[in-house]
């Protein structure tokens, strides 16, 4: 009986794996690990936020409305659970999405207010604040692609044959990935320019 139970479990195996399955499992664990590194970089840049904002404060007090406009941003960014499940929630996914890009928004607003102020702009701690910026985007882009490229290689086996019959049996669905409403932008490596004028967001919803 025992190698009985033992050869019907090998061939399920076998089965599961020449069906998909094993694919599904690996791509989604991808997805999981992109997706914390993810988050991992847009926690860093929120980390950012607070000194940056005194810093700038410390120089251009009467900025109020741009400074609120950022510690605005970053509450919301922080309001929202990035919690696995927000990975199956296309709504939630979107929502993520624009808090994040509404953040980066204000960001730009911020830095462009520092052009006006010479002393802040030479002040050490601005300085490096501006290159931990700078960096903490690169990475969020870099992050970001890794993420869209796991979620690609997932969806591609959910909807493939027979794959997709494995996918339906065990719940495996699409997962949405990071969506931007021009092109062109996206295939230029996104850049805080801290002497141009800021500009709108060009990620979907958001970055």
């Amino acid at each position: 009986m025992r190698a009985f139970w033992g050869a019907l479990l090998l061939a399920l195996t076998i089965n599961l794996g020449g069906c998909g399955y094993n694919t599904l499992q690996a791509n989604d664990e991808q997805i999981k690990s992109s997706w914390a590194e993810v988050l991992n970089q847009y926690q860093r840049r929120a980390d950012l936020v607070p000194n940056l904002v005194n810093t700038v404060k410390g120089y251009a007090s009467h900025e109020k409305e741009v400074l609120e406009q950022v510690t605005t941003a970053r509450s919301r960014v922080g309001g929202i659970q990035a919690t696995p499940e927000l990975l199956n929630d296309p709504e939630a996914f979107a929502r993520f999405q624009a808090a994040q890009g509404q953040l980066n928004g204000a960001l730009s607003r911020l830095l462009v207010v520092s052009e006006q102020y010479p002393n802040l702009k030479a002040d050490a701690n601005f300085r490096d604040l501006q290159a931990q910026l700078e960096g903490t985007e690169n990475r969020i882009t870099v992050a970001r692609n890794r993420y869209i490229k796991a979620v690609q290689e997932y969806n591609i086996t959910v909807r493939s044959f027979p794959s997709n019959f494995t996918a339906m049996a065990f719940g495996f669905k699409v997962k949405p990935s990071f969506t931007v409403e021009n092109e062109q932008a996206i295939s230029t490596a996104p850049k805080v320019d801290f002497n141009a004028p800021a500009k709108p967001s060009t990620s979907g919803a958001a970055q």
